[in-house]
């Protein structure tokens, strides 16, 4: 599927709404669609910006922005930033709603403090300057990236909401918003090629586009859409985006699997919904691709990933306890026909609603704010899928009853070590019981500067020793797309699911491992279980050989041949062979913003060591649910 090659230039021409008539959402004067807004809701959004009234907007000054290139920290500026685009909005919704001038002036004041930034966008992502050692931006040289460009539609659409009191009151103020937008952003995406996120100048080898691609484009096109007088000149920057995002889409298989992991699909695929949608709302129905497989199957991985409640896959960056944009699923499901995606948000939008990132773009605010996701009277049942194998990104996931929470699930990959935001982590596993993970994958910690940095792997959530897979002599998997699995195959039947791979190619040659096949089982029925077989052969004898298991919280060794982990509501055992294991525990100490919401304050890594390591051997572990009796209080990892 070629978008570009689908809509050409004069295709787009002919097809967009008339500069000034693209009418995403109620202008300020249109006060009926405002006045309508159910009572609870209005209230709340007044609420939101009376809070702000008269509030400081948050410094960002020189030294803030340094503490990335001196300390690695990139939270406390973000998090200053992040908050001037939120009390914006909130600020502007709120006079949307009540129409009197309350917070117009905290409004142009936060309007020319976002002027006036130097950067638009975050230390971290300061790549494109001249001077490559210096810890402040280039401001000669403005950057299009992930937060300038939602920077821009932050004041497009708020310029766009505001419009006719802007060019009342604060003429200037109106005049400056689509001048900033053009000289920082939209002029600069069109006279450059090398945007690395863009993906126009890649290397052979080089991967595709990861996510920054379709959520940089989402902003860019409506900001397009807001702004562009000129008709002609709108059809070649929509062109060229869509060759962009042909490049992303490129990187996706059939399947429609994201190899980012399920917290980067909602700025994956739900960031090409947002691009298909200003496409199809701004072209009257007349540029769309709904129909297309590869869109349709992007969509339905949201739910393909799901576990249960908030509790989703998160293999790469991902976090397990997620809660994916409710408004998004509902209306991807529901652009695509996907019935089981609509019921997948509303019951996200029911049940987590409350739970907002800090940071959420405009468009998708007012979108939940003017295209709610409907409550009905009677919730429907998150589609819980049996089964599913992307044989892309090479991603099994199975449950032992379908539609239902209750029991064993498991997910298991193969895929390579270059995959964007990657872990090493080919052949690892999750193991969830009635609905919430138990053996792990731990997932990420607050991003620093060391996060996408040579020194990546130093990070204990990036190895593999730190996910359920063994280490032999000490070595782990190496990082790059060279490192991968082989022979990988998947079955998916009624009574059972399995992958099978060989992940010897997943280590340096000096691991000498000539074949290390592994197969992740699950068998359902009366006595469902989920096994895990490892068939190897080394090239010498092996000093050592541990297999790693991450357990969400404690578990009692104190029976020989036996884990026994917390559940949800039961115990899961592990069942493995004493004679060959020597069992040792560590707690992990959670201490992290990103992590410490989903697991607690520790978690515990499982270290299964063999007695005497062999060049060849095959070892079992079977993993089942307790029917009766609690976790006991006893023998606990401490």
């Amino acid at each position: 599927m070629k978008l570009a090659d689908q809509f050409s230039v004069e295709d787009i021409h002919a097809a967009l709404l008339p500069p000034g008539r693209w009418h995403p959402y109620p202008t300020i004067t249109e006060r009926a669609q405002w006045t309508s807004l159910p009572a609870d809701e209005k209230q709340r959004l007044v609420a939101d910006g009376e809070a702000l009234l008269g509030e400081s907007w948050p410094a960002l000054p020189a030294t803030l922005y340094m503490e990335f290139a001196r300390n690695g920290n990139r939270s406390r500026y973000e998090a200053a930033s992040f908050a001037r685009r939120m009390m914006l909005i909130r600020l502007v919704l709120a006079e949307c709603v009540e129409h009197q001038g309350r917070f117009l002036d905290d409004i142009v004041n936060g309007i020319w403090a976002i002027c006036e930034e130097s950067f638009w966008d975050v230390p971290a992502h300061n790549y494109y300057t001249r001077y490559p050692d210096s810890a402040l931006p280039d401001t000669e040289f403005p950057v299009v990236a992930l937060f300038s460009a939602e920077t821009g539609s932050a004041l497009a659409y708020t310029g766009y909401l505001l419009d006719d009191v802007l060019r009342n009151r604060f003429p200037i103020v109106a005049g400056r918003i689509p001048r900033e937008i053009r000289n920082r952003l939209l002029d600069p995406y069109i006279d450059r090629d090398d945007w690395l996120w863009l993906g126009f100048e890649r290397e052979p080898g080089d991967r595709a586009p990861n996510n920054w691609n379709p959520w940089i484009h989402s902003n860019l096109l409506a900001m397009e859409m807001l702004i562009e007088r000129d008709e002609a000149r709108r059809a070649e920057f929509f062109h060229r985006a869509l060759r962009g995002l042909d490049l992303f889409l490129s990187g996706y298989h059939d399947d429609g699997g994201c190899d980012e992991g399920i917290t980067y699909w909602g700025r994956a695929g739900a960031s090409v919904f947002d691009c298909l949608d200003v496409l199809d709302s701004g072209s009257n129905g007349n540029i769309t691709v709904w129909d297309q497989p590869l869109i349709q199957e992007m969509a339905r991985y949201v739910y393909r990933a799901h576990i249960a409640d908030n509790w989703y896959v998160n293999f790469a960056d991902g976090t397990a306890r997620s809660v994916p944009d409710a408004n998004i699923i509902y209306h991807f499901g529901e652009k695509i026909g996907d019935e089981g995606m609509m019921a997948q948000g509303i019951v996200t939008a029911a049940r987590h609603d409350e739970e907002h990132p800090g940071f959420l773009s405009f468009n998708r605010v007012l979108s939940r704010v003017f295209r709610p996701v409907p409550q009905p009277d009677s919730l429907p049942a998150y589609p819980l899928v049996k089964q599913s194998w992307l044989d892309g990104i090479q991603v099994l996931t199975a449950r032992e009853t379908e539609g239902s929470s209750d029991g064993l699930f498991v997910a298991a990959k193969g895929g390579h070590n270059g995959e964007s935001h990657n872990h090493n982590d080919i052949g690892s596993f999750i193991v969830a019981l009635d609905g919430q993970p138990v053996l792990i994958d731990a997932g990420v910690e607050e991003y620093t500067k060391k996060t996408f940095s040579p020194d990546r792997y130093d990070i204990w959530t990036m190895q593999s020793a730190y996910h359920n897979l063994p280490t032999i002599n000490g070595m782990q998997q190496s990082p790059g797309a060279g490192f991968h699995a082989s022979d990988v195959s998947a079955e998916l039947a009624d009574d059972h699911a399995a992958l099978r791979l060989d992940i010897a190619g997943s280590w340096s040659k000096d691991a000498g491992i000539e074949r290390w096949t592994r197969t992740i089982r699950l068998d359902r029925g009366a006595d469902a279980c989920i096994s895990i077989s490892d068939n190897y052969a080394l090239t010498d004898d092996p000093e050592s050989i541990v297999l790693t298991l991450m357990a969400a919280s404690g578990v009692d060794v104190s029976r020989p041949g036996e884990l026994r982990l917390e559940g949800p509501k039961r115990p899961l055992l592990v069942d493995y062979d004493a004679d060959l294991w020597r069992v040792e525990t560590e707690r992990i100490p959670i201490d992290d913003a990103r992590m410490t919401p989903v697991w607690g304050d520790s978690i515990t890594r499982i270290l299964l060591h063999a007695r005497a390591p062999t060049r060849t051997g095959i070892f079992h572990l079977n993993v089942h649910a307790v029917t009766q009796g609690k976790f006991p209080e006893t023998h606990r990892t401490p």
